[in-house]
């Protein structure tokens, strides 16, 4: 059986079957109906007809029963008419007056206690008649009237031959703009739902903030949006605590990282002490990055904070050109020379593209160079000559403590995470490209870049 995974079209689809049942169900009941109240008020009229004959009908002077009726009636009865009939019968069944030619009953019934119908043919003609008993001048007598069918001239009769097909189609466009109607209010109604669908796509780990609106809600929904609320609740307590414990371990591991650093410098064997030295080099690298992780979990950027791309991208090289140096490589900054300024965190930034850096030289060989190349866009480029990064693991470099090879020693595999975070906190988008030549290029695009909005603006005053 198949099966909607849409409530609203399965809702839509339920309604369209009850739209089909209902436009073909309606008019048939309706049309039953009023053929139901036509021959009631067929019936009614064969009765008042039977009792307007009995009218006159009356004694005979020299006994029985005579019969005159007026010449408007007699003509109605004609047999020129030929749309109605009557025949009056006594106890035993002979007929005392008729209006068929031949002076017979109009059907040879027995005679009922009650008034009861009946249909036959004759001559070719469809009839529709009833028997009514009744008393005149103190005798029983039994009525009989008729009408052909194929001659109605009753206005009801051509209403209910038409009513199925007129109502058909009257009905069925109803029915069809109510449904075109209630999808419309489907969507209105569902629009909360929608909302708050939109708003939990951007709910993750580190953005466990955001709850689900409950105001609004369809009472219906409300339950289980709380219920997701306080599921999301107890998840960011669960965060917190993990970034509490990461923090806290890291803090806790400087100053043994500090004595252990001290005590490796007072080892005599001096080969031995600068390979304790690298690894204790390492552990710190790795405290200091999961503190950097900790504290960017939490960070907040202020809304009127830029960064001059220029400037930090200087500072970065400033600051690792002496471990360049220390590995006969060097950083240079190309590009722009007028500030590139970006909505953002200068400090951060900086961390992002010095990550980016780092990872370069220790992907370059040595006697080359890292290049920092800012383009006036709001793109900082970072270029390296190392082996470059293989189509499938472009998304994967940025996972944690993802490295691929992990008997390498010096590397967490946290740095290019922190990059994400840093470019996910200011909306900005990182590519990996092939250098020409070898290498790989990292592109940390910006969205808002106000400098360029600022050079616009001016030119646009200059203009006018």
């Amino acid at each position: 059986m198949f099966r909607f995974r849409s409530v609203v079209a399965r809702t839509i689809a339920l309604h369209l079957v009850a739209i089909v049942v209902t436009s073909i169900c309606m008019p048939l009941a309706l049309y039953l109906m009023l053929k139901h109240a036509a021959e009631t008020l067929q019936d009614r009229a064969l009765g008042e007809q039977a009792a307007e004959i009995a009218r006159y009908i009356e004694p005979a002077p020299q006994g029985g029963l005579q019969m005159n009726l007026p010449g408007a009636l007699a003509e109605l009865y004609s047999k020129a008419y030929g749309r109605y009939a009557f025949a009056v019968l006594d106890p035993s069944g002979t007929v005392l007056f008729s209006s068929l030619s031949n002076r017979a009953a109009i059907t040879p019934t027995a005679q009922p206690d009650e008034i009861s119908y009946f249909t036959l043919n004759r001559d070719a003609a469809e009839l529709y008649g009833a028997t009514v008993p009744t008393q005149v001048a103190g005798r029983r007598v039994w009525i009989q009237v008729a009408q052909d069918l194929a001659h109605r001239d009753v206005l009801i009769d051509d209403i209910v031959a038409e009513f199925f097909p007129r109502i058909g189609w009257i009905t069925a466009p109803i029915l069809f703009l109510l449904l075109i109607i209630d999808v419309v209010i489907f969507r209105r109604a569902l629009k909360p739902i929608v909302a708050a669908s939109a708003l939990a796509q951007r709910i993750g780990p580190r953005r466990t903030g955001l709850r689900l609106p409950e105001a609004g809600m369809p009472q219906e929904v409300r339950p289980l949006v709380h219920a997701v609320n306080e599921a999301l609740d107890r998840l960011e307590e669960g965060f917190r605590g993990q970034r509490e414990f990461t923090a806290d371990a890291a803090h806790e591991l400087r100053t043994p990282l500090a004595i252990l650093r001290t005590q490796i410098d007072m080892i005599a064997d001096r080969e031995l002490a600068r390979s304790l030295r690298d690894d204790v080099e390492s552990m710190t690298r790795l405290v200091n990055q999961l503190l950097e992780m900790a504290e960017l979990d939490t960070f907040v950027i202020g809304p009127e904070e830029t960064a001059d791309l220029v400037a930090v991208a200087a500072e970065v090289a400033t600051f690792i050109a002496p471990l360049a140096l220390s590995r006969g490589q060097t950083v240079a900054v190309t590009g722009a020379k007028d500030p590139v300024e970006v909505a953002g965190n200068a400090d951060t930034i900086g961390r992002a593209i010095r990550n980016l850096v780092e990872n370069g030289l220790a992907q370059t060989p040595r006697g080359a160079a890292v290049e920092i190349a800012i383009d006036p866009a709001g793109i900082a480029r970072v270029s390296d000559r190392g082996p470059g990064v293989p189509a499938g693991e472009r998304q994967q470099i940025f996972r944690r403590f993802w490295r691929r090879d992990r008997r390498r020693p010096g590397s967490a595999g946290l740095g290019l995470s922190i990059v994400a975070r840093i470019a996910e906190m200011h909306g900005a988008t990182i590519e990996i490209a092939d250098r020409p030549g070898g290498g790989a290029v990292f592109a940390l695009a910006f969205p808002c870049v106000i400098g360029a909005g600022r050079q616009a603006e001016e030119a646009l005053a200059t203009a006018l």
